[in-house]
């Protein structure tokens, strides 16, 4: 077939409750480690569908049963890191929740030191550029359904 492109899907869910977004900081992961990210969010698997993902990261992650019905879906984001491994190409789909099940909690406390709810017009300064970037956009009502984020213009 000769040079493939390949991408890393992930899922991402903003858990939003009064304004407020529920982040988590993470931490021993080797990846932006101090920064506060979306609480539920992860890699979608082989054989799953980015939804079935996003409802079984926040089961994981803070320990919420969400329906698929009650995710919005606010953008898929192509993306890329600047390199040409496939760890360096994503597409990510994020989707809203106000309805869950459950208290959010930390059930990973190796990966997360911290759970809080931020307000949408006071996020943290160390957040993952990509998150801010939909967090934004979401807050300002001007997020496209399909962006991308990090190529060149």
């Amino acid at each position: 077939m000769g040079n493939g492109f390949a991408v890393v899907p992930a899922a991402y869910i903003l858990l939003l409750r009064g304004g407020r977004v529920l982040l988590q900081l993470r931490q021993n992961t080797g990846f932006m480690d101090g920064h506060w990210a979306c609480a539920a969010a992860g890699h979608v698997e082989a054989g799953e569908s980015a939804l079935d993902a996003a409802v079984r990261e926040a089961m994981e992650e803070i320990g919420v049963s969400i329906s698929p019905d009650a995710l919005t879906p606010l953008t898929t984001l192509h993306r890329t890191n600047g390199g040409t491994r496939l760890l360096d190409q994503r597409v990510d789909f994020f989707f809203a929740c106000d309805r869950w099940e459950g208290d959010p909690g930390i059930r990973e406390p190796e990966k997360c030191a911290d759970l809080r709810w931020f307000g949408l017009d006071d996020l943290p300064e160390l957040m993952p550029p990509h998150e801010r970037y939909v967090l934004e956009g979401f807050r300002e009502g001007t997020l496209a359904p399909i962006a991308s984020l990090g190529f060149d213009a």
